[in-house]
């Protein structure tokens, strides 16, 4: 059981994806890290030796990860508190994470990040759903801190040379369609985060993206729900805050009332 400073794996499992995810903190030494180069979902790197100087950085509540879940992790819990923050350390760390069967996002397919850490994106303007579904998974999944730009199409190769960006959903990137597969698609398998609810949700945006309705039922709302939002925002960035809601809910959907119906007024009743 873990103690009222910390938090389960399971617990923290049902957490990351969400909105509201707490801020996840891998504090694992440089050494620790080489052996075994991955992240908790949506965790960022940092150094406890130099906690004092970002600490007052992190927006909590924050869940700290050491490779035990023991002197580092408490040891930076408790400076996160000092200043303010309401922070907790994952019970039994890294290693009981990895016992749990957590999801782990391998480092080698980030992306390069900016002097703030973040991870750069450039894509098409006017995004419709895949590059609306990227961003979200990113966000919730991998980084999210992440930055995303939207050009023109015809600019997006010269704008991710200049300005350090990675380019997604576009022709011949890494981070794009292969075969019928979606870019949302891609970024599952290449960032390792197979699970069923996430696989069940790229069904449906492989659906709408790509005119297959029949891939599954929620397709069609799916691209309906997507072109009325790009009919109701000229600003792209605002599409994209408004889009995450909507994939918010279709993960939770995927995740936890894929057998729920809604039953108003009671059949019975109508008789």
């Amino acid at each position: 059981m873990p103690s009222f400073l910390e938090i389960s794996s399971d617990k923290l499992n049902r957490i990351i994806g969400t909105p509201n995810a707490p801020v996840i903190v891998d504090v694992r030494t440089a050494e620790d890290f080489a052996a075994d180069p991955r992240l908790v979902p949506a965790s960022v790197r940092r150094s406890h030796t130099n906690v004092d100087a970002w600490s007052r950085e992190v927006a909590g509540p924050a869940i700290i990860v050491c490779q035990r879940g023991q002197k580092l992790s408490h040891g930076v819990a408790a400076y996160l508190r000092h200043a303010g923050t309401e922070a907790e350390v994952l019970e039994g760390g890294f290693e009981a994470w990895l016992r749990a069967g957590g999801q782990v996002v391998p480092e080698g397919k980030m992306p390069a990040r900016d002097p703030h850490g973040r991870t750069v994106w450039v894509t098409r303007a006017r995004p419709k759903i895949d590059r609306i579904a990227c961003p979200w998974l990113i966000r919730r999944f991998v980084d999210p801190n992440a930055v995303f730009l939207f050009v023109p199409a015809s600019e997006v190769p010269a704008v991710a040379d200049r300005f350090g960006a990675t380019p997604f959903d576009i022709e011949d990137v890494f981070w794009s369609h292969r075969g019928e597969r979606c870019t949302f698609d891609v970024m599952i398998e290449e960032f390792n985060l197979i699970s069923e609810p996430l696989l069940h949700l790229a069904t449906i945006i492989r659906g709408a993206d790509t005119a297959r309705p029949d891939l599954a039922p929620e397709a069609a709302g799916l691209l309906a729900a997507s072109l009325g939002l790009s009919r109701m925002f000229t600003d792209d960035l605002q599409q994209l805050d408004a889009g995450l809601t909507l994939y918010d809910a279709f993960y939770r959907w995927c995740r936890d009332a894929t057998d729920e119906t809604h039953n108003w007024p009671n059949p019975k009743r109508a008789q």
